[in-house]
């Protein structure tokens, strides 16, 4: 068995293999297409294991490592956990690439998940939509200040962008720069609208019986878009064997220094899956409002620590609901609990857990 590492940049890879004695057999830079890798392993004697570190763009070589004859696997190797082990004060394309395969040939490698390819499409899907929103509510901003700065009076209208308020905004006949950029507004936004409900209808094709995102569609501040972003960040529960994991890779615990008999907590880990971490706040926001139990946690939360705290905290919570929903393939539903007579000042609703 060889053991191949790879230096992965855009326009080219420093590729290095060794056999099983360490020894290295080739190191030599390559472009990053299927003639110049089939060339490089067909040189080699016997099948490959291969390693890349992760980045943005790992999945495009991933694609074509798997298909290539002569190669056994291919492991995705955590780009932090990898500096840690193998820190260089020299730091070259080939010495990565001869690190990457001396730690594979010695089973040192930190690996990484690798989601299926129809994971990481969807997954792709979701953060376009996801995209298409945020460009949305920039336009609408912008908007807003041009009607302020012109001290333009608001329809009487529930939604400004809604049917009837984009036809008060198209009818100002405004003159000049302002509105030119008015114009432009609008179609752009019009424009937004559109893709975004494409996205949608294709979301809904690809994930609309997915099981997993109709579980979660159950649990408070969870719909369709939130629902899909968390099942496709976490793809498979049982990579993560308590809430507690799932909590870190999502990066709702603080960091934590304990030095001489103390302990102190920062900031929310930095290092983390930003998504997730995004749609599980984005839904305690939105829990808050419809679950009687989330506005019980978060009220009791806030009167201690304020809001943002109080937010992060269910947005924790929600990550522990959401591991039984996952691990346990069973719905959410809230129901009352009672307190004892004597300590009855109140019902308090909690969560429970029932089958699907």
């Amino acid at each position: 068995m060889n053991y191949v590492g790879i230096d992965y940049h855009k326009q080219y890879s420093h590729v290095t293999a060794v056999n099983k004695e360490g020894d290295i057999l080739r190191s030599q830079r390559l472009s990053n297409d299927v003639p110049s890798l089939q060339a490089f392993f067909a040189e080699l004697d016997g099948p490959s294991q291969v390693v890349l570190e992760a980045s943005r763009t790992w999945g495009t070589l991933y694609e074509l490592l798997v298909g290539l004859e002569g190669v056994a696997g291919v492991t995705l190797a955590h780009a932090q956990k990898v500096r840690a082990i193998a820190e260089a004060q020299i730091k070259t394309d080939k010495i990565d690439a001869d690190t990457l395969a001396q730690l594979l040939r010695a089973n040192l490698i930190p690996a990484a998940y690798i989601p299926s390819a129809a994971t990481r499409t969807a997954k792709e899907l979701v953060r376009q939509r996801v995209f298409l929103v945020r460009l949305r509510t920039r336009v609408k901003n912008r908007l807003h200040v041009l009607l302020d700065r012109r001290q333009v009076p608001r329809p009487a209208v529930t939604d400004l962008f809604g049917k009837r308020g984009l036809a008060y905004l198209k009818a100002l006949a405004w003159e000049g720069v302002e509105g030119e950029i008015l114009r432009e507004q609008l179609v752009l936004l019009e424009t937004l609208n559109t893709l975004v409900k494409e996205a949608e209808r294709e979301l809904t094709r690809l994930l609309g019986a997915d099981p997993r995102v109709q579980r979660l569609r159950t649990v408070p501040g969870l719909g369709p878009i939130l629902a899909a972003v968390v099942a496709l960040e976490i793809d498979d529960i049982t990579r993560f064997r308590h809430p507690a994991k799932l909590a870190a890779y999502a990066g709702l615990v603080p960091t934590t220094s304990a030095s001489g008999g103390r302990t102190y907590h920062g900031h929310l880990l930095p290092s983390s899956n930003k998504w997730l971490r995004w749609a599980f706040v984005e839904a305690a926001w939105v829990a808050l409002r419809h679950s009687p139990y989330c506005r019980t946690v978060f009220e009791t939360i806030k009167r201690r620590k304020g809001p943002h705290t109080a937010a992060i905290a269910l947005a924790r919570r929600l990550n522990e609901i959401v591991w039984h929903v996952l691990t346990e393939q069973r719905a959410y539903e809230e129901r009352p609990v009672h307190r004892p007579r004597a300590a009855r000042a109140h019902t308090v609703l909690s969560a429970a857990l029932t089958t699907a």
